[in-house]
């Protein structure tokens, strides 16, 4: 414990919706909820007028859906999160070489290590300065926790929310924390607070008056120490600037079961071939392969590989995932599917480039001589659409449906439009869209910045309408 408040913890209110709202004027002060689509989706955030119906992040689409009908429901754009995410990193990082994300939206700063920040009105001119940078450069707020320990600056920053400031003075931690519910500690989730609240445990103050035997023996001897520890408000972890990846992956769940065995091995390479992509964004490779399958009854089975050497190939890690795929029956149907890389390095082994080139030249031999035309076909189809979107498309129904047939012109596959996705049309310019069917998109043409726009309905397959990046939340908007 520090005698000033100097760890700062920062955590962006309601993150993925208010970028939607600051992205899309029409929505500003409207129940926003960002999450898959699908009916098996589930919600990642809620903004704070959808709050006010009951939705909440995990929940169930479907669920918040009913609780909230006229909420605007909303695809994620990580790609825009994460540059909005970037910028206050690095603002962060201005303050002090010790920054510590917890994840996009979510940060430790030692202000301390940093010398900006040595007492109680410094540390605050320092939050409120920063507060009012991040509104600055992306107009967005964020909530701001000040206190001698990390414990202790999270709950300050989850009490100051939406949008304030809360600093806890070093001395007055028990006093604070003491009518808090022992949910709000780190560490005590349902299960834990279901069990402390039969004991007759449901405040802070009540943990600590229990004393630290009493929780050892309700819990178990590491966890009831901890508990005690954090009842009293003491946390002594330091801010780490750096935190290792042990691993990385993508996974898809899908609104309908798969079944057609040709359709799940295109979702695992298109699976793979994401997972490399943000392996090598992250300066990362690996040498561990790992399969995660789902089954329509819930059974969840992972099955993986080790490589002589870590690598960042594509081909590499859709070989390898097509290997695990084998070993798994997965007849009665699949509900998700995930790939991912573990053992993590910074370099590649060059001799598994050779071994992906070899492979590649056998496939394509291979498809030349017309033993593999029946299944690319279809799996073609299931691997370019991805998750709902390419049972809709009818990307899994059979290897000879869709296959070309000489002298037969192919019908190009409708393009499918997911509601908040980004667009430009030639004439209107820069929009997103609000939903689709019956073979039309509507589109609201507005910008961040300006004033509600327009609706305008289109075919689907409309020339003039194009798939586009997201624009900036400020600044150069065109």
């Amino acid at each position: 414990m520090r005698a000033a408040p100097t760890i700062l913890h920062l955590d962006m209110d309601a993150f993925y919706a208010s970028v939607e709202q600051a992205s899309k004027p029409s929505l500003r002060g409207k129940a926003v909820i960002v999450g898959g689509l699908g009916p098996r989706g589930v919600v990642a955030t809620a903004s704070y007028e959808a709050r006010r119906f009951g939705v909440h992040s995990a929940m169930p689409m479907g669920q918040a859906r009913r609780l909230c009908p006229n909420g605007a429901f909303l695809i994620p754009r990580f790609t825009l999160y994460r540059q909005v995410s970037d910028i206050v990193m690095a603002m962060l990082r201005e303050l002090s070489p010790l920054v510590e994300p917890l994840s996009l939206d979510e940060a430790f700063v030692d202000l301390e290590a940093g010398g900006v920040a040595f007492d109680s009105d410094s540390a605050r001119a320092t939050g409120e300065r920063l507060r009012a940078d991040i509104r600055a450069a992306t107009g967005l707020s964020g909530s701001v926790g000040l206190a001698g320990s990390k414990m202790l600056a999270k709950v300050a920053s989850e009490e100051a929310k939406p949008a304030g400031l809360l600093l806890i003075e070093p001395g007055t931690e028990r006093e604070l924390l003491a009518p808090m519910s022992v949910r709000t500690l780190p560490g005590v989730g349902p299960a834990t607070g279901e069990h402390l609240r039969r004991a007759g445990i449901n405040t802070v103050g009540e943990l600590a008056e229990a004393g630290e035997d009493e929780l050892v023996r309700m819990v178990g001897r590491a966890h009831g120490a901890g508990l005690y520890r954090m009842a009293l408000g003491l946390d002594d972890r330091p801010v780490v600037a750096e935190r290792d990846a042990k691993s990385v992956s993508v996974e898809d769940t899908f609104d309908v079961d798969l079944h057609d065995r040709v359709r799940i091995r295109g979702e695992v390479q298109r699976l793979s071939d994401r997972c490399v992509q943000r392996l090598r964004g992250s300066g990362h490779s690996g040498r561990t392969i790992v399969l995660k399958v789902r089954r329509y009854d819930f059974s969840t089975l992972t099955r993986s590989e080790t490589l002589r050497g870590p690598t960042d190939d594509p081909a590499v890690v859709r070989e390898a995932a097509a290997r695990l795929l084998e070993a798994v029956d997965t007849t009665g149907g699949v509900r998700l599917l995930g790939v991912g890389v573990t053992g993590l390095a910074d370099y590649t082994q060059e001799d598994l480039f050779a071994q992906s080139s070899a492979a590649e030249a056998e496939a394509k031999a291979e498809h030349e001589d017309g033993g593999a035309g029946g299944e690319s076909g279809a799996g073609g189809a299931g691997g370019a659409v991805g998750g709902a979107e390419a049972e809709a498309a009818g990307g899994g129904t059979g290897p000879s449906e869709g296959a070309e047939r000489p002298g037969e012109a192919q019908e190009p596959p409708e393009r499918r439009w997911t509601a908040g996705s980004d667009v430009r049309h030639v004439l209107y310019g820069p929009g997103w869209v609000q939903g689709s069917g019956v073979g039309r998109v509507t589109v609201r043409f507005e910008r961040p910045g300006s004033e509600p726009g327009r609706v305008r309905t289109f075919r689907v397959d409309d020339p003039e309408l194009e798939p586009s990046d997201p624009l900036p939340l400020v600044g150069d908007l065109s």
